[in-house]
């Protein structure tokens, strides 16, 4: 392609509402453009590169086994009613009604609809296993899009859904996407790591994200240094710890005036006493039902694993209603004593005899608090955030912290739309069965901004050579030189002739605009075209991760160019395979 006929406007000006460098370079190289909040054009050079990563997707799902479909994004409400997640979804879901006044809502993911059309199409088990995907737009109500594409309301999906006979079956299609993806995001050329994950509103019993290292990631990654255990925080695990508790009597309970002391530092400076003494008494509502959880006072509460525990739709910090019901308190003064409530607790817990707690009286707290002789506790569970330095759930090693960008999910959903949705066949004894579906996603805009993220530099963008819009960019220094521009459109011909991808950069402009130029938009081999090295026979190569620039025999450019790329293929299969 000549790069005065390509529509690539490129900036210096880093946009005022571009926090993330993926933002600002892909705003900057001429990738994108803002329509409106959280929806974005892809220019051309964008766009390619898209391509360039859907396709290696395609591939690899291709190989996998599963088959292409495209499926509607408008979807009607009553799918999502037979699914329950119609209620429950939130304000991310676009609703909206037809001029027949009937409801429907823009998808922000595919369940209800693919499970609809095998529904309707699989009768018997012998049209099982499938796995059904597509790369399609979905649209998300986000409250406050930002980053770009990394958060934004409307962008590319690849979504499968695999449907089996059993838990048996489903394992197995899990475990064809687990490996797809690992090959999807290393032919990529990316750091990247698959961690244990929550399964959130998709729902399902176990599920992965996959996650590009970056130290700029939204996410929080857990990870041990001695095995292979990798969590995101919402997930990670504390292991059940012994249960050997101090020596000695505890004290019979003591009730002390503290006015105004509410928070856990503020007991701790009055009461003299560490924030590991003291239990912390948190009243949830369960959908609608109090329950209290506890935890020492030095650990914070993973809402997420409270929810999972109880195995409630919905879960939220009660009201000063439902506190005073269940303490006879105000806000702030809960305590395990005396309260009316279900109590669950945080491993933190396990061995504690002598605490300190809120007395479910304004003003008052508890000391010398034991637990099972002065409460009783109906369950034990990891309900805390890990924090770096716990031990390893799997081998007791030193959890260790580091930053991710999710660009792809993998599910277990097991029966939850299946057998809402009465997605059934008939098994080898004529029995009617539920099928066992899982669900796979991956981030297409997400993954290319994650690729920035990773990496980049000082003058921008700098593409792994799988994801390179074109991997060879030829800049002659002064096109009006006839010498120069002829020898630079002779290399670009012989390449094009070859297969290779090229921008010949034929506009009248300065040898140092045009070499900003390149290394912003990140092409991987800029071959430079100048009047000394030509008339030595020679052109210059510069490689624009490494920064190594080689002059080579004019004879030998395009062989090197060519043998250079294939080279680098087979390095990522090599590592595929291995």
């Amino acid at each position: 392609m000549r790069y005065s006929e390509m529509f690539l406007p490129t900036g210096r000006e880093v946009p005022s509402d571009a926090e993330l460098i993926s933002h600002q370079l892909m705003i900057r190289a001429g990738l994108m453009r803002k329509l409106t909040s959280g929806v974005y054009s892809y220019l051309p050079l964008g766009y390619r590169v898209i391509r360039k990563f859907e396709q290696i997707v395609r591939e690899e799902m291709n190989r996998a086994g599963a088959q292409e479909v495209f499926l509607p994004m408008v979807q009607p409400a009553e799918l999502w009613q037979e699914s329950g997640r119609w209620a429950h979804y939130g304000k991310e879901l676009l609703r909206f009604r037809d001029r027949h006044d009937r409801e429907c809502c823009l998808g922000p993911t595919h369940e209800e609809v693919i499970t609809d059309l095998v529904r309707n199409e699989i009768k018997t088990y012998r049209q099982l296993p499938r796995n059904l995907y597509q790369i399609q737009t979905k649209f998300r109500d986000e409250i406050r899009p930002r980053f770009g594409v990394m958060r934004c309301r409307e962008f590319g999906m690849k979504d499968a859904y695999s449907f089996d006979m059993d838990e048996a079956g489903s394992e197995i299609s899990y475990r064809k996407m687990f490996d797809a993806y690992q090959r999807i995001f290393t032919r990529c050329g990316l750091n990247f790591r698959p961690v244990e994950a929550d399964s959130g509103s998709i729902g399902g019993k176990y599920s992965h994200e996959f996650m590009v290292m970056a130290d700029s990631g939204e996410d929080a990654i857990c990870y041990c240094g001695a095995c292979n255990y990798a969590a995101n925080l919402e997930k990670a695990e504390i292991s059940r710890p012994a249960e050997n508790g101090p020596a000695g009597m505890t004290p019979p309970v003591e009730e002390v005036n503290t006015p105004g002391v509410r928070t856990i530092k503020e007991v701790c400076a009055f009461l003299g006493v560490a924030p590991e003494a003291v239990v912390k008494t948190l009243i949830f509502s369960a959908d609608g039902t109090p329950v209290a959880v506890l935890i020492r006072g030095d650990q914070e509460v993973n809402e997420i694993k409270v929810k999972n525990f109880l195995g409630c739709d919905l879960l939220e910090l009660a009201d000063d209603a439902m506190i005073r019901k269940v303490t006879g308190s105000p806000r702030g003064f809960a305590g395990a004593v005396g309260i009316k409530a279900r109590i669950i607790a945080d491993y933190s817990l396990l061995g504690m005899a002598d605490c300190v707690m809120g007395a479910n009286r304004e003003d008052f707290h508890l000391r010398h608090v034991k637990p099972g002789r002065d409460f009783l506790i109906a369950d034990h569970a990891d309900l805390r955030v890990v924090r770096e330095s716990d031990p390893c759930p799997r081998c007791g090693a030193e959890i260790r912290f580091a930053r991710g960008i999710e660009v792809g999910h993998v599910f277990k959903l097991g029966t939850k739309y299946s057998k809402a949705m009465r997605a059934a066949y008939l098994d080898r004894e004529g029995q009617e069965r539920t099928m066992v579906m899982g669900c796979y996603g991956i981030g297409i805009g997400r993954t290319v901004a994650a690729a920035i993220e990773q990496n980049h530099d000082a003058d921008g963008i700098i593409w792994p050579l799988p994801l390179a819009p074109y991997p060879v960019i030829i800049t002659p220094v002064n096109v009006n030189e006839k010498v120069l521009f002829s020898a630079a459109e002779d290399l670009y011909h012989a390449l094009e002739a070859n297969g290779v991808e090229v921008i010949l950069d034929d506009r009248d402009e300065r040898a140092g605009v045009k070499f900003k130029d390149a290394d912003l938009i990140g092409i991987p081999y800029r071959v430079t075209v100048g009047p000394k090295k030509l008339a030595e026979g020679k052109m210059e190569i510069k490689t624009r991760r490494s920064g190594e620039v080689i002059a080579l025999p004019v004879s030998e450019v395009a062989a090197f160019l060519i043998g250079l790329i294939s080279a680098k293929d087979l390095a990522l299969s090599t590592k595929i395979c291995t």
